[in-house]
């Protein structure tokens, strides 16, 4: 899988990418990633990528044509026919559901949003998936670029050593995964449930379904009494 990182600090990703499952899926050749930085698009001399935005107020505005310009190139190469995604905290929240259906995709284009926002025209003329990791304001689209990357990559055939794993993975049944347990079967006091050391899978299966969905019940609640 193809994805492609349209920012403005590609120098941020240097060591992400280079360490755990995103390095053994570029080694593997499952993964690919290129990141392009959006100066190089801009016909300023200044390579400036940005400007004050109409009708006043504080910050930048992410200006139109680089973005065009940028994704234009993109489509013209290798990255023809992957999904335009615009990273910025106004888009539908990124979920387990949303990184199954990025990992069965042709390839993504992650465009990284940066100070006050994108010109709507972005919005209208590329039609772009519009993705936000939470209702929280980062400075940059970059790390929730690597998050993406990070959720999609992991789903990847051939990625986990273990398919089990992603399958088995919290949010999959959208449910919080269960408590897990290893040796001793004795801390300070704490021991590892019976259930587990009984070598009865179905009644291991059984606690474990129960202990998701009453640790799901218990997170989720407290999450919608707390609210935004």
């Amino acid at each position: 899988m193809r994805i492609d990182i349209v920012t403005l600090f590609p120098e941020m990703f240097a060591g992400v990418f280079e360490e755990s499952i995103l390095k053994i899926a570029r080694e593997r050749g499952i993964l690919e990633v290129h990141l392009v930085n959006l100066r190089d698009f801009t016909l300023d001399k200044h390579r400036k990528v940005d400007d004050r935005p109409y009708g006043g107020g504080p910050g930048m505005v992410l200006a139109p044509e680089p973005v065009f310009r940028c994704v234009e190139h993109l489509e013209a190469g290798g990255a023809k026919g992957s999904l335009r995604v615009l990273l910025t905290p106004s888009g539908e929240r990124f979920r387990q559901s949303t990184a199954r259906e990025f990992a069965t995709g042709p390839g993504l284009i992650l465009i990284c949003g940066h100070y006050e926002g994108f010109d709507e025209r972005i919005r209208l003329g590329l039609g772009p998936r519009e993705v936000s990791v939470g209702d929280f304001v980062l400075t940059g689209g970059e790390i929730p670029a690597m998050v993406i990357v990070d959720a999609v990559a992991r789903l990847l055939p051939g990625v986990l050593g273990d398919p089990r794993s992603a399958v088995e993975d919290s949010f999959t049944g959208d449910l919080l995964d269960f408590p897990q347990y290893t040796r001793p079967p004795e801390f300070r006091g704490m021991k590892v449930p019976e259930v587990l050391q009984s070598g009865n899978h179905a009644a291991i299966r059984a606690w474990r379904e129960e202990q998701a969905r009453l640790l799901t019940e218990e997170r989720r609640r407290f999450e919608e009494r707390s609210g935004p």
